[in-house]
């Protein structure tokens, strides 16, 4: 049995009696820690900022103040201030904590991100830090950079190139962006209406090749403010990627064959964005641009993506670009699955594309010769098979089914594509859990968030989990942890470990912290994230389940690029019931009434999502 933050009791949780005469241990003095900001944080807001922590020692019920304002202390001794940030890089808080006539002082100094400031009795000025893009660049001679900067409000700015010509910038007059956490997790919108920045410039470079000599920054940026001027080489190195003898690539994100990755390359509609396609090793396309340590692969025609340069490999010069003819295509229906085998010229991009009755397939860089589609067989699964042109080197396939999509997967046989979908199990409505496999995803370790006393997010999701696991066993189901101790675990072998063992649901559990700048105060609760259009009916029952097992806010659900939601091979969602950076919220973590509501919320939620799916026609 798993033993969290002090228990001194398997069994019963209370603490064996002092032998006799054993003298009693000497009180621990009063002090305060703090979680966060700690030693190596930087505080990644200007504004405000949360600190907490936790008071320790003393006799009977503790108060504390920083910086004179009262904090609530809770019986747990944790604490959590919501404060004000000075205009600095360093901020000093004065912790004051008080029990019974005792008290401790502690003095904690955080540093705070830098931003840049203007110098002093200057008119005209650039903020350096703010030049976008910087680094090296590699674009087709046909497109186009757009550039933004910093600098004195009301200048003249432009860029001058080595060639003699300059390019205009112009001020922006969009309204400012708020910074992602705020973005992403803040439930009031008042944080979402900036004010254009005044400072702020724009412009439009047309791709050409800068610093032809082989040096760096080559462009000046001008800025002109009556007599004062500025002045600033653009860090930016920019070349020419030649499409006329295109330079030809294949992914492959295992070069030294450990079989510890997934084999997929994720490609991403923005350099370092969201995952949006999912490509196997082995694919072959077309290098269109760079971008520092990303590289932009030229689907077709009118289709690119952003790769991880790492998992590039550039082919011999001279290696034709991918593409060619698709053929007929044959679906092979099987006990567990139906497969759809889609010969292919080669191994070329694909996309898989999920509807709630359909999966269709986007292949890349092909023409269409599908004289014919066969069914293999009457299959109850399949209704409807059909394909289309959508571009001149674009074919998609559309895989229409009787039933709801429960999973699917993709891979390369020979130069083959297999579509592989799984077919629904059958569900008792009665007792929907019985017979199913259930796989619980305690939420990390590495890393994993820490509450007010220290209480870690890893330590807190597997006795969550073991509780749910009790449950869920208890009705009928077969139910596997991706871990069991606290040895780090990556992301990869718990998703493959569900897949591995057919999983009929993964749900990964998660304690929830904020990022710098919002107030976990008013922006705290239960969310529940999925991904794929399929997982968004366990995400909602799921959700319900935990606002109504923990009392705690409706933050809603949401769709989020997290590892752990991304298998397509069954419904998948990740939960964070609640914050363990919240005091109370922490306190219901390390007990275990409030562990149990947690698994009775997971446990109802699955039972509620396969009893649904169990009543479709």
């Amino acid at each position: 049995m798993l033993c969290i933050a002090g228990c001194a009791s398997a069994r019963s949780g209370v603490a064996p009696a002092r032998p006799a005469g054993t003298p009693a241990p000497a009180r621990e003095s009063l002090h305060v820690s703090v979680v966060y900001p700690g030693p190596t944080d930087i505080i990644q807001t200007h504004d405000s900022s949360f600190l907490f922590g936790a008071v320790h020692g003393g006799a009977g019920p503790a108060s504390l103040t920083v910086d004179g304002t009262p904090v609530p202390v809770l019986a747990t001794g944790a604490w959590l201030a919501w404060l004000p940030l000075p205009d600095d890089t360093i901020a000093a808080f004065r912790l004051v904590a008080r029990a019974r006539g005792d008290s401790a002082v502690q003095d904690v100094v955080a540093r705070i991100a830098p931003r840049y400031r203007p110098p002093a009795g200057r008119a005209a000025w650039i903020d350096t830090t703010s030049f976008a893009p910087s680094g090296t660049l590699a674009l087709p001679l046909s497109e186009g950079i757009r550039l933004a900067v910093r600098a004195t409000p009301g200048a003249t700015v432009q860029l001058r190139l080595p060639w003699g010509a300059t390019i205009p910038f112009l001020p922006d007059t969009l309204p400012g962006e708020p910074a992602w956490g705020v973005r992403a997790f803040a439930t009031t919108t008042a944080a979402y209406r900036l004010p254009p920045a005044a400072d702020r410039y724009v412009a439009w470079l047309p791709a050409a090749a800068l610093c032809s000599d082989g040096k760096s920054a080559c462009a000046t940026l001008d800025v002109v403010v009556g007599r004062d001027s500025a002045t600033a080489r653009w860090p930016l190195t920019i070349g020419l990627v030649d499409m006329t003898f295109p330079s030809v690539v294949v992914l492959n994100d295992d070069t030294a064959h450990t079989g510890t990755t997934d084999s997929m390359t994720p490609g991403k509609s923005v350099p370092g964005g969201t995952y949006n396609w999912f490509f196997p090793t082995g694919t072959t396309a077309v290098l269109s641009g760079r971008w520092n340590d990303q590289m932009r692969l030229q689907l077709s025609k009118s289709s690119a993506v952003w790769v991880n340069a790492a998992d590039v490999i550039e082919l011999p010069a001279g290696t034709p670009p991918p593409g060619g003819v698709v053929g007929s295509v044959r679906l092979q229906p099987g006990p567990a699955s139906v497969t759809l085998r889609v010969p292919l010229p080669g191994k070329l991009p694909f996309q898989v594309t999920e509807q709630e009755r359909s999966l269709t397939l986007r292949l890349y860089g092909v023409a269409s010769d599908i004289n014919w589609m066969q069914y293999g067989g009457t299959d109850s699964l399949v209704t409807r098979m059909s394909y289309a042109q959508p571009a001149a080197d674009e074919v998609t396939i559309t895989v229409e089914l009787a039933r709801r999509v429960w999973g699917y997967r993709t891979r390369f046989d020979g130069r083959d594509l297999l579509l592989e979908v799984r077919r629904p199990p059958e569900i008792d409505p009665d007792r929907p859990l019985r017979g199913r496999t259930i796989v619980l995803d305690p939420g990390h370790p590495p890393a994993g968030a820490k509450g007010p006393t220290g209480l870690w997010e890893p330590v807190a999701t597997l006795a969550v989990a073991y509780n749910a696991k009790a449950l869920l066993e208890r009705a009928g189901a077969t139910v596997l942890l991706t871990r069991t101790d606290s040895t780090p675990v990556e992301l990869f072998p718990r998703t493959h470990f569900a897949e591995v063992h057919d999983a009929d649901v993964l749900v990964s559990i998660h304690a929830n912290a904020l990022p710098d700048g919002v107030n976990p105060f008013v922006n705290n609760g239960t969310s529940v994230y999925y991904f794929h259009p399929r997982s968004a009916p366990l995400a909602r029952a799921l959700e319900r389940a935990l606002v109504a097992e923990l009392g705690l806010r409706d933050l809603g659900m949401g769709r989020g690029d997290y590892a752990l939601v991304r298998p397509t091979w069954m419904p998948a969602a990740l939960t964070e019931g609640l914050f363990i950076m919240v005091p109370e919220q922490e306190a219901m973590l390390l007990n275990e009434e409030g562990r149990g509501r947690y698994a009775r919320g997971l446990v109802r939620g699955i039972e509620n999502f396969l009893r649904e799916r169990a009543r479709e026609p």
